[in-house]
């Protein structure tokens, strides 16, 4: 492989220095911005990251070996990292967003028979190879709105057999498409049917088959439970990660969505990785989850989807906790692959401001999903995962909302997507 320099980027946001740990408070708005910066690429690993000047001189002997990319008046930053995610599941549901413009709640659409439960009968009867086909169409998009990075989720199964294909499907997208997969099992996702009457034989069901065949498999790295009255209670979410800590897949929650239920505070007292969604979360909640360092998933694109009032980022920020950014990509709920409008609907609906938006979709996400190491900043050593979006600065990016910027994406050093189109489709091809 060629070493690849990219020049003269009008703004190179690198996000340097949270490769250690997630940005909070103030740091969220340090972007590390480098004015006509590039990087070279060697390997597909990040050699060096400077002005172009700089870059020039060092590596002038070698120049002529180098393919080299043109960034004049465009902004480079890290490839976006989408840390929550339901990727993997078949079907639609439109029908169910009607009957929400014409009043009907969303647990009043789930206890009907639709949520989570239509999704789940569609996952069942389908496929895994249409499974594949079917998320490997959103994975492209994904990758086309400059995400290198992905967050996926079971639980649209919510049986050992279609818990394990949903996951089995993740894990092949992991294998041969270029954006990174990183699995999560949630089993815990909601009550099936066929257990409405005894949810108790649900949970033991989770905790003493789902949990130890999906880590003999090696499947998933997270296990996430969704917390929520009417749904599985915080008893039953302490047991259930517990259970899947004794068997090395680390927290994460779904906490606080419909109301106060204390899922922030479980989180904090299980050391989950993050809680997310915290539209309700209580104060006391929030204060214990800054002081265990859990990332907080915001995802205002659920919000604005379900017409409800969106998470209050700023009490968030400003309490100490590091903040994240995700889709929410599902059926139900938050049916979208832009990243870029999730950062401008944090910045409307949020109180975020555009510099920290930037930061919970790079390196506070990579964060989220234990990846703050390998990828979400542009430092030297790190995976080179790179998007070049078509405005000549970072805010653009989110002030044009909903409108995709993205020119080139450039994943472990190759280029992927060039002019709106996805090329080199097979990881390593």
């Amino acid at each position: 492989m060629r070493p690849l320099f990219i020049r003269r980027a009008r703004q190179l946001v690198t996000l340097a220095g949270g490769s250690a740990a997630p940005l909070v408070k103030e740091k969220m708005s340090d972007l590390h911005i480098i004015e006509n910066g590039s990087v070279w690429i060697e390997n597909g690993t990040i050699t060096a990251v400077g002005s172009d000047d700089e870059l020039a001189r060092r590596f002038a002997d070698r120049l002529d070996e180098a393919d080299v990319i043109d960034a004049r008046g465009k902004t480079v930053t890290p490839g976006l990292i989408d840390p929550h995610t339901h990727l993997v599941y078949a079907g639609s549901r439109e029908r169910e967003w009607t009957m929400r413009l014409d009043g009907a709640a969303y647990m009043e659409i789930m206890n009907a028979g639709g949520g989570i439960h239509a999704t789940t009968k569609a996952t069942r009867e389908a496929s895994e190879e249409t499974l594949y086909e079917e998320s490997k169409q959103r994975l492209d998009q994904f990758l086309l709105h400059g995400v290198t990075t992905v967050e996926a989720k079971s639980g649209y199964g919510l049986s050992l057999e279609h818990e394990i294909k949903q996951l089995e499907a993740a894990k092949r997208l992991h294998d041969t498409h270029p954006v990174d997969v990183v699995s999560t099992f949630l089993g815990a996702h909601a009550v099936p049917p066929e257990w409405k009457h005894d949810p108790d034989e649900y949970v033991r069901l989770i905790i003493n088959e789902m949990i130890p065949e999906v880590s003999r498999r090696g499947l998933a790295e997270f296990n996430d439970v969704f917390c929520e009255r009417g749904v599985f209670t915080p008893d039953e979410a302490r047991r259930i990660l517990e259970a899947g800590n004794e068997y090395g897949l680390t927290p994460k929650i779904h906490a606080d969505e419909i109301e106060p239920y204390g899922g922030a505070e479980l989180a904090a007292e299980v050391g989950a990785i993050s809680a997310d969604h915290l539209l309700r979360a209580s104060d006391e909640g929030v204060r214990r989850m800054a002081e265990r360092g859990v990332i907080g998933v915001l995802l205002p694109g659920t919000a604005f989807f379900l017409m409800t009032k969106a998470a209050d980022a700023r009490r968030l920020i400003d309490a100490g906790v590091p903040v994240a950014l995700a889709t929410d990509c599902n059926p139900g709920s938050s049916p979208t692959v832009s990243l870029p409008l999730v950062m401008s609907l944090a910045c409307l609906h949020m109180r975020m401001t555009p510099a920290e938006a930037m930061a919970a979709a790079t390196i506070n996400a990579a964060h989220a999903i234990g990846r703050g190491h390998l990828v979400g900043s542009l430092e030297p050593g790190k995976k080179a995962d790179l998007v070049m979006f078509n405005v000549p600065n970072y805010v653009q990016i989110m002030y044009y909302y909903g409108v995709n910027h993205v020119e080139m994406v450039i994943k472990g050093g190759e280029v992927v997507v060039k002019d709106g189109k996805v090329r080199n489709e097979t990881k390593g091809a």
